[in-house]
C-alpha cells in the first residue's frame, strides 16, 4: 500500500485462532452484544414508561445507557462480521469512522460519568436546593453539552490522520482501528500526531476524573454528618453503583491510555480495551439498574 490515496482497507487481525475457536468467539460475542442491548434497552424503556422516573437522575441514567448501546455497537458488530470472514478487511472509511465514533463516544461516556457525579453532589450536599438547581433546563443543557464536547474532541486529529499516507502491510494487530496501530502504519513516523493523542487520551480522562473524585469527595464529607445511620447508607447506596462504574471505566481505561503505549504488548492491548468496550457496557446495567 503506497498512500492513503491507494487503500482499499486495513486488515483487523482480531483474535487469531482456528475456525472452530472463531465461531465459538462468534457464539459468545453475539450472546454478550445481545444481553448488553437488551440490559440497556430495559434501562431506557423504565425511565420511558415510569413517569415518577421522570427525574434528573434516572434521566441521566436512560442516556448513559443509550450511550453504552452504541459504544458496544460501534465496534462488535465489525468483530462479529470478522470472526466469519477469511480476509478480514476493513475499508479505509470504515477504520475511520470506527475510530472516531469510538473515542468520541468514549470521551461522551466520560463526560456522562462527571455530570452523574455532578448531580449526586447536588442531590446528597445540597438536598432543600436540588429542585430549583438542577432545573429540567439545565439536565437537559449537561446533556447535549456531553454529547457536543464527545464528538468534538478528537474530530480534528482523526480527520489530520485520515489525510496521512500509509505504507505495508496494512495489518492491524487488532479487533477496532486503534490509533497506535495505525500510526505504526504511516510512510512517514509522525511524532507530533502521536504527541497530540497521547495528550489528548489522558486530558478529559484527568480533568474530569479529578472532578468525580472531588465532587464525591465532598458527598462522603456531607454523608458523614448525617445523624442517622440508615439515612448514611440510603446515600451511600445511591452513590455506590455510580462509583463501581466509574471504576470499572476508569481503572480500563487509565491502564490503557494513562501510560506510554510501549509499556503494553497488542495481547494486553486488547484484552484492556476489550474489557472497558464491551465487558463495561454489559455489566453496567446490573450495577445501575439497581436504582430503578
Amino acid at each position: 500500500m503506497s498512500g492513503s490515496s491507494t487503500i482499499t482497507g486495513f486488515i483487523l487481525l482480531g483474535f487469531p485462532c482456528p475456525r472452530e475457536g472463531q465461531i465459538l468467539l462468534f457464539v459468545l460475542f453475539s450472546a454478550v452484544y445481545l444481553l448488553t442491548l437488551m440490559g440497556n434497552g430495559s434501562i431506557i424503556c423504565a425511565v420511558l414508561w415510569d413517569q415518577r422516573l421522570h427525574t434528573p437522575m434516572y434521566i441521566l441514567l436512560a442516556n448513559f445507557s443509550f450511550l453504552e448501546i452504541w459504544y458496544v455497537t460501534s465496534t462488535v458488530p465489525n468483530m462479529l462480521a470478522n470472526f466469519l470472514s477469511d480476509n478480514k478487511l476493513i475499508s479505509f472509511s470504515g477504520c475511520f469512522l470506527q475510530f472516531y465514533f469510538f473515542f468520541s463516544l468514549g470521551s461522551t461516556e466520560c463526560f456522562f460519568l462527571a455530570i452523574m457525579a455532578f448531580d449526586r453532589y447536588l442531590a446528597i450536599c445540597w438536598p432543600l436546593h436540588y429542585p430549583t438547581l438542577m432545573t429540567g433546563c439545565l439536565c437537559a443543557n449537561l446533556i447535549i453539552s456531553c454529547w457536543v464536547l464527545g464528538f468534538l474532541w478528537f474530530l480534528i486529529p482523526i480527520i489530520i490522520i485520515s489525510q496521512m499516507s500509509f505504507c505495508g502491510s496494512g495489518i492491524i494487530d487488532h479487533f477496532l482501528c486503534d490509533p497506535g496501530p495505525l500510526l505504526a502504519l504511516t510512510c512517514k513516523k509522525a511524532p507530533v500526531m502521536e504527541l497530540v493523542f497521547s495528550t489528548l487520551c489522558p486530558i478529559p480522562l484527568i480533568i474530569l476524573f479529578l472532578f468525580i473524585m472531588g465532587s464525591y469527595a465532598l458527598v462522603i464529607k456531607a454523608v458523614l454528618k448525617v445523624p442517622s445511620a440508615a439515612g448514611r447508607r440510603k446515600a451511600f447506596s445511591t452513590c455506590g453503583s455510580h462509583l463501581t462504574v466509574v471504576s470499572l471505566f476508569y481503572g480500563s481505561v487509565v491502564v490503557m491510555y494513562g501510560s506510554p503505549a510501549s509499556e503494553h504488548g497488542a495481547r494486553m492491548q486488547m484484552t484492556v480495551t476489550l474489557f472497558y468496550s464491551v465487558v463495561t457496557p454489559l455489566l453496567n446495567p446490573i450495577i445501575l439498574g439497581t436504582k430503578i
